[in-house]
């Protein structure tokens, strides 16, 4: 197999190295950018699938979940939002444990 350099210096593909519509897009623009309002499609169990063939009838043992990770991110404001909102949400979860908890030890 002929290396990229190779590939580049050869007179019918020069142009390729150049034109803008064959550059790599960048890690930032890749993903598309969705705001608080879709943030729970990430963690619901309504947008999770579980496959277990790919199209081509393969196993496959993966998510739908994962693939909304990866062509989708939350906008930055957002993002911030969502991590203090996640570490509420724990804080939450533990009193409601802790409560129920006493609760029985009572009964």
């Amino acid at each position: 197999m002929s290396s990229q350099e190779e590939i580049l210096s050869d007179g019918r593909f020069s142009c390729v190295a150049r034109d803008p519509r064959f550059w790599e897009m960048p890690e930032k623009e890749r993903k598309v950018k969705i705001d608080k309002r879709f943030r729970a499609m990430f963690h619901d169990k309504k947008f999770k699938l579980r496959y277990t063939v790919d199209k081509r009838g393969r196993p496959v043992n993966y998510t739908s979940a994962e693939n909304l990770r990866k062509f989708y991110a939350l906008s930055e404001s957002d993002s911030d939002l969502s991590e203090g909102d996640s570490k509420e949400l724990a804080v939450k979860k533990k009193k409601k444990k802790k409560a129920k908890g006493k609760g029985e030890a009572d009964s």
